[in-house]
């Protein structure tokens, strides 16, 4: 009898487990809210490898006081419009969200406002922030530094993190613009998934351990991520650690500790929220009207391939969570048992 790898379960009951379950890892009930709607909205995005199966890596370094189950995080006005924010090594979604929050309040009463956060840890994807601060009429640049994996240009060996970047801005009727990218031209989760398929991959997605571009992907795993576009994208790698890690003043570039290799050290990522107030350009109505109007210019293109419409950044995980909000959310057998076992269910 075959047992299916995944399972659906509602909403509710999912977030009511990763609250359970993270505050059972020493997390106080406020805290834990905020790390369960960051990783929760990854889930319902469709983006399984940063949502509630986090708790696994999350969990192990909370277990041996990595991460700090009960940081003071505070924040700074430095000006008019711009706050920084001490995480004091806490769980990142919730160090992430007080950052969020905090360029949130500043832009509602200076029309744009940034927050530069040090002594946080992964904070997940950037996608959930971008939603939360849209639902609130807010566009946003918004960005984290990361573990390094990327070689400089030209050079071999990992000096620079796959750090993310994402963009958003109020859509019509909650179609918001979405963009979430990392840094690589692929994940190592394909690799490490071709690596056990027995298959070659593309020589453009990684390098081996001396810097040379392979096809193959156990030595892709032994080597480097390549950036997007090339030496551009190492630029624009370069440019988020300038923002999250250095101008944040927590830690960049090799400074960064893994949390791999040394789960019980404080990682001191850090990331930056840049948000502008929409409503002091024009009113709501007015921006969903361009807004539709950019979408449907995309949309009205003829498609290259049959079947695979143009689309906007956004839709794809937009459609997800109407789908799992009314169906129940996909979520690994493995997963659900690792909560319930952290929940002590």
């Amino acid at each position: 009898m075959n047992i299916p790898s995944k399972i659906s379960i509602a909403e509710a009951e999912l977030q009511l487990l990763g609250q359970r379950a993270f505050e059972a890892l020493g997390l106080p009930s406020e805290n834990a809210r905020d790390v369960v709607q960051v990783l929760l909205l990854a889930d319902l995005f469709g983006l399984s490898t940063h949502g509630l199966g986090r708790i696994e890596s999350y969990g192990e370094r909370l277990d041996v006081a990595g991460i700090a189950k009960t940081p003071r995080i505070t924040t700074e006005r430095v000006g008019p419009g711009l706050v920084k924010v001490d995480g004091d090594n806490g769980i990142g979604p919730l160090v992430g969200m007080h950052g969020l929050r905090a360029a949130m309040e500043v832009a509602r009463e200076c029309g744009i406002g940034a927050a530069f956060v040090r002594g946080s840890n992964h904070f997940g994807p950037v996608s959930p922030y971008s939603y939360l601060a849209a639902e609130q009429g807010f566009a946003s640049m918004i960005g984290s530094n990361a573990t390094t994996t990327i070689a400089p240009w030209g050079g071999s060996d990992a000096r620079l993190g796959n750090s993310p970047l994402g963009f958003g801005v109020p859509g019509a009727d909650g179609e918001h613009f979405m963009l979430d990218m990392a840094m690589s031209v692929v994940a190592r989760a394909k690799i490490r998934n071709a690596l056990k398929a027995g298959q070659s991959i593309p020589d453009t997605w990684a390098t081996d351990s001396a810097g040379r571009a392979t096809t193959d992907p156990k030595a892709a795993l032994d080597g480097f991520l390549l950036p997007i576009g090339g030496h551009k994208g190492y630029g624009l790698a370069l440019l988020v650690d300038l923002f999250a890690g250095l101008l944040s003043d927590a830690a960049y570039l090799t400074h960064v500790k893994s949390w791999v290799d040394a789960p019980d050290e404080p990682q001191n990522l850090g990331h930056f929220f840049v948000l502008i107030d929409t409503r002091r350009l024009g009113s709501a109505a007015w921006l969903a009207a361009r807004m539709a109007d950019f979408a449907a210019i995309l949309h009205g293109s003829a498609p290259a391939q049959e079947g695979k419409p143009v689309i906007v950044p956004g839709e794809i995980e937009l459609r997800n969570m109407a789908r799992q909000r009314a169906d129940g959310i996909e979520m690994d057998n493995a997963t659900l048992a690792l909560l319930r076992q952290r929940a002590g269910l």
